[in-house]
């Protein structure tokens, strides 16, 4: 399959520009690094000749380009059912589940979001990490936005590195907290286990905002906005104030539990199956009609449950 030519003359304001930049600022519908392969691919012709890479342009300059979409022979789709909450042609908007893996990887190559997604729209095969521009780790719950074109994908993932892509989260957590507040600490990758991310002065920028829904005796429910969007960023900062997420097997620690709570509470916090954390709001520009799009979901039917086990013990305190 292969896209429409695009053609352009280099204007004088983006002369003495490398080739890929003049071609990022005359075609912001694709990304650098897409333009900078079709480069290398022989994709691009400036006045009717390949041109190396770096190749400075000059005013009055003919640039053509023959987008070539992405594929990637080693993703194959699967007949995992979608819980879809907004479509149109440029964009999904789903509902997560938790236990599902966003993107093939090791220990994970198959029975992911991705493999859903190719075989609910096989044309996503021509975009990029197949549409999906953020992750949710596997046992988050919740919205994500999906890019159904490559032009969609480029505006978005653009808009996530500008954060201008609105996240919010609610969280139930160990501890009783006070008040709201944030956390503006960097995270990057532990310095002994691996796997795990840390705050780290050697990490990148991450901020987080919270506030309080409801306060227990020994747990709060929390709503949380990110800022940034680094991986488990929401747990590592959580941890960091100790007050990890309940069912947390990384960051949460061993479960201490109060001697007086009820057992009802008790069973349910020892059974939780995975983090208490879910991605309940999305609100985003639109790629195309340059409109607000906001998209809201309820909690799932693990965190309703132990939310009404936190709310019969404080009735019966």
């Amino acid at each position: 399959m292969q896209a429409d030519k695009l053609s352009a003359v280099i204007p004088e304001n983006l002369a003495g520009k490398r080739l890929d930049q003049a071609l990022a600022a005359l075609f912001p519908q694709h990304s650098r690094s897409r333009l900078q392969g079709w480069i290398r691919d022989g994709k691009v012709l400036l006045n009717g000749e390949q041109p190396q890479q770096r190749r400075t342009v000059t005013k009055g300059d003919m640039v053509e380009v023959i987008p070539v979409p992405e594929t990637h022979t080693a993703w194959y789709p699967e007949p995992i059912a979608l819980n879809i909450l907004h479509e149109d042609d440029s964009l999904l908007i789903i509902n997560k589940p938790a236990g599902l893996v966003v993107h093939p990887g090791a220990g994970n190559p198959a029975h992911t979001l991705l493999n859903a997604l190719l075989h609910y729209d096989p044309a996503l095969a021509g975009v990029p990490r197949a549409g999906i521009i953020q992750r949710l780790d596997k046992d988050t719950s919740g919205i994500m936005v999906i890019a159904r074109t490559p032009e969609a994908h480029t505006f978005l993932v653009d808009q996530m590195q500008q954060r201008l892509i609105q996240r919010e989260y609610e969280a139930i957590v160990t501890g009783t907290i006070t008040s709201g507040g944030s956390i503006n600490d960097p995270i990057g990758r532990h310095p002994v286990h691996r796997k795990r991310m840390a705050v780290t002065s050697k990490g990148k920028t991450a901020i987080t905002h919270y506030r309080i829904i409801r306060k227990y005796r020994s747990h709060t429910h929390l709503r949380i906005r990110l800022e940034t969007g680094r991986t488990h960023q929401i747990r590592v900062h959580m941890a960091s104030i100790h007050h990890p997420l309940v069912g947390d097997p990384v960051y949460g620690g061993r479960l201490r539990l109060p001697a007086s709570i009820p057992e009802e509470l008790r069973g349910q916090l020892q059974s939780f199956p995975r983090q208490a954390l879910h991605a309940c709001t999305l609100e985003l520009t639109h790629p195309v009609s340059g409109t607000k799009l906001r998209q809201d979901t309820p909690l799932p039917a693990d965190m309703i449950a132990l939310l009404k086990a936190l709310d019969h013990a404080a009735s019966s305190d």
